[in-house]
């Protein structure tokens, strides 16, 4: 696997080695020495199918149940957006986003400390990824997706969002527990 560094500190780009023939391929997507590198331990897998134009996000969970989560697209594609959240971090409120899909088999690491969210590319769009931390309800949050402030350029001419996404908090309101 090779790691990528991107331009927001703490924010990997991992390219798996891809062994293709005409049967296929065969791709490690996880391995103990990954979970080292990235100096975590993965706790649990969710799994997330999205119709095209969906936008989920931008989602967080408050401190001590902050989650790392490392994500890919096993079907579909998907652009994906980490948001740094670090107080004292030079790109605070800076935005990073990565295209995945499933022919790419890109992963991207988003470390504690980020908001995540995504919109769906095309149909039938499935994530899968793993957190550092159990869902933990009472600490979830949510900043809404098309915050003026963030200025994410979504390419989604009519999105899908849910009721909690559309009325997430205004990051100019979000007073971040987060430290760099």
């Amino acid at each position: 696997m090779e790691l990528l560094e991107l331009p927001i500190a703490g924010l990997l780009l991992i390219k798996p080695k891809i062994f293709q023939d005409a049967r296929g391929y065969f791709m490690e997507s996880f391995n103990e020495k990954l979970q080292s590198a990235l100096q975590c331990s993965f706790v649990q897998d969710n799994e997330s199918c999205s119709a095209r134009g969906v936008i989920r996000g931008l989602h967080f969970q408050l401190p001590p149940y902050e989650q790392g989560k490392l994500v890919r697209v096993v079907r579909g594609a998907a652009y994906d957006v980490a948001v740094d959240l670090r107080v004292g971090s030079s790109t605070f409120g800076k935005y990073h986003a990565e295209i995945l899909t499933a022919q790419n088999h890109h992963i991207f690491w988003i470390p504690p400390g980020f908001a995540h969210g995504f919109a769906a590319l095309e149909p039938d769009t499935l994530l899968l990824y793993k957190v550092t931390q159990i869902y933990h309800a009472p600490s979830d949050a949510c900043i809404r997706w098309n915050d003026s402030d963030l200025a994410i350029p979504w390419p989604v001419s009519q999105p899908l969002v849910s009721e909690k996404d559309a009325h997430g908090m205004a990051f100019s309101q979000f007073k971040s527990p987060f430290k760099m």
